[in-house]
């Protein structure tokens, strides 16, 4: 029973650590439980919590819960252990090697680069300057890559080095807007609203928004209605970074 409370722990740990929506998250951990024999099974997760609680039917229960304080965005992660946990379910693995598997995911998690990961997001923000405004130009289209893949590095460093909560994102936006403004004093056919606007879509929220208003669909209020606060209070900081800027030195 422990072994089986620590490896739905385990998974669910990782998925939620890899952006993963709450019903997934307490759907892989039910399987896993159920597969390995356990009769009745009681799974609540949270985007900063999981509560498990296992009863075998012979009157011996084990409950335990997990805290998750660091999440981020990684999809690959959450295939991993999914698949995984299919895996055990068709009884192609069994619970030893799932907790093998899991145990390697949480040593090695599979990310990109990060020079790739830069380069990425400048092209992204380069892009999607032109897809939500309509507007190609020359000199805008390449700063705004530039600017947007500052931004990323710059937010990934003060992330690795500050545990508050937003502030890497409002000194990444400010760093983003000062940037901004400086080329622009060099270049003065550069439109700085334009420019800003693709570069700070490299920071902004989307997925997490998404799994917000896809918890609340699925009825998970909570988890929702977290998200939606978090994705909300992270959209301020990059809007208050960049304000922020503009206001004291003009653009």
């Amino acid at each position: 029973m422990k072994r089986v409370v620590h490896t739905c722990l385990k998974a669910g740990r990782l998925m939620l650590a890899g952006g993963s929506e709450m019903y997934r998250v307490e759907d892989t951990m039910r399987r896993i439980a159920v597969n390995a024999g356990i009769k009745e099974v009681n799974v609540f997760a949270m985007p900063t919590g999981l509560f498990v609680s296992l009863d075998d039917g012979e009157c011996s229960t084990v409950t335990e819960l997990e805290t998750v304080k660091k999440r981020a965005i990684n999809l690959e992660l959450v295939d991993q252990v999914n698949e995984f946990s299919r895996k055990f379910a068709d009884k192609r693995i069994d619970l030893e090697e799932l907790e093998e598997k899991l145990r390697e995911i949480a040593e090695n998690a599979p990310t990109f680069p990060l020079w790739l990961q830069v380069i990425g997001a400048g092209i992204l923000s380069a892009t999607l300057m032109v897809l939500f405004l309509g507007v190609y130009d020359w000199i805008d289209f390449p700063v705004a890559g530039l600017i947007g893949a500052s931004g990323y590095l710059m937010d990934s460093w003060l992330k690795g080095h500050t545990k508050i909560r937003f502030l890497a994102e409002m000194i990444a936006a400010m760093g983003m807007g000062l940037l901004t403004i400086i080329i622009n004093g060099i270049f003065l056919a550069c439109n700085v609203n334009n420019i800003l606007t693709g570069a700070l879509m490299t920071l902004v929220p989307g997925l997490a928004l998404t799994n917000a208003l896809r918890d609340l669909f699925m009825g998970d209020w909570v988890s929702g209605i977290v998200r939606m606060c978090e994705a909300a209070m992270t959209a301020i900081a990059l809007g208050g970074g960049v304000g922020i800027v503009i206001r004291f030195l003009g653009a």
